[in-house]
């Protein structure tokens, strides 16, 4: 009888130790939601490709207090208003920021919405050159190699770590939590290389060796595209681009 009054008291520890949150989703057809942990989110909007299909395309939200920042923006425009409305209503928070990760459009092709609400955008300098040719609304603000920014009373570091699925491609990392987005420089298990039309194959295990070292405490990592997992998508990532 003590020894299953001991293990109730393990399985009721665990179980509180690991459900800290009433996990929150969203689904329409062009939108998904889907929360991580207790403060940040996936958001998924699908684009439509000639080589690839139809492909879901990760960002992340992170929150705290009553602020948001979202990273890389859905497709276009009228998905990013249906997702700004969400964490608007839903959420009830302020979106503080958008942060582009680089200059494909599937990191700004909604960047419009968002400033048309008074939100201000943030890219790599260099994700604002090489966007110009092709978009007409362009991230606001750039830097160079590290930006920090607050949201509610928790911080997230976005910074260059080198070249990869683009000579651009930048990551976000929300230290609260142990999150890391790192959008298309990150691979999902099991997925191929995706689009190589601007990548530099010979530098990406590299800079992906780097972001390990620099973030030796990540717990959660978001990929572009595909699941999050653990630091084994790292891993797997250095692995696939390995000369």
């Amino acid at each position: 009888m003590r020894h299953l009054v001991l293990l109730v008291i393990m399985i009721w520890f665990l179980g509180c130790k690991t459900q800290q949150f009433n996990a929150v989703s969203y689904e329409v057809e062009d939108l998904k939601i889907e929360q991580l942990t207790k403060n940040t989110f996936v958001h998924i909007s699908y684009l439509q490709t000639e080589q690839f299909g139809k492909v879901p395309c990760n960002g992340m939200i992170v929150k705290s207090g009553k602020e948001a920042i979202v990273f890389d923006t859905p497709i276009d425009d009228s998905t990013s208003l249906k997702l700004i409305q969400w964490i608007e209503t839903e959420l009830k928070c302020r979106i503080k920021a958008v942060v582009v990760t680089h200059f494909h459009i599937d990191c700004l092709g909604g960047l419009k919405a968002f400033h048309d609400r008074g939100i201000p955008s943030y890219a790599n300098k260099l994700t604002i050159e090489l966007a110009k040719p092709d978009n007409e609304t362009l991230p606001q603000n750039g830097f160079d190699q590290t930006l920090e920014l607050e949201v509610g009373d928790k911080k997230v570091i976005n910074a260059f770590m080198g070249e990869g699925h683009t000579r651009d491609n930048v990551v976000s990392y929300f230290l609260d939590e142990k999150v890391l987005f790192g959008g298309c420089l990150i691979k999902s298990l099991k997925s191929g290389k995706g689009n190589l039309a601007d990548a530099n194959t010979a530098e990406w295990s590299n800079t992906v060796k780097t972001i390990k070292r620099q973030f030796k405490d990540v717990e959660m990592v978001i990929p572009g595209h595909g699941k999050p997992g653990g630091i084994e998508l790292l891993d797997y990532t250095i692995e696939m681009f390995k000369e």
